[in-house]
């Protein structure tokens, strides 16, 4: 992912939607169909494909058309991208608190 912040913006905005959230759910349980992903929504299937596309632009996805049927699945090589981001995120922040408190260590002085 490389900080590239596009990318980010277009992965956070997929995670962002609930429905899109609930469908990367369910595809977490393996392969899926549009038609098996789209059931438990009250949502005409056009509307359901916009979250799929964008789900599929994000990285997170992947979709084959098999015959009239289009199969789900999620993709574990971006997800993997979205962890290491997460990660180098963690570490900065850990690094900064640690330089804080090393501050505030020497801001209050010896204790007697």
């Amino acid at each position: 992912m490389d900080n590239n912040i596009t990318d980010l913006d277009t992965v956070f905005l997929a995670f962002a939607d609930p429905t899109r959230r609930a469908v990367l759910r369910k595809l977490g349980q393996g392969p899926a169909s549009v038609s098996d992903l789209s059931a438990p929504f009250d949502m005409a299937l056009p509307p359901f494909m916009k979250h799929i596309r964008t789900l599929e632009n994000a990285g997170l996805i992947t979709t084959r058309k098999d015959g009239r049927v289009r199969t789900c699945e999620i993709n574990p090589a971006r997800y993997a991208e979205v962890e290491r981001w997460l990660n180098d995120q963690r570490k900065d922040w850990a690094s900064r608190y640690r330089k804080l408190d090393a501050l505030l260590e020497t801001l209050k002085g010896p204790t007697d």
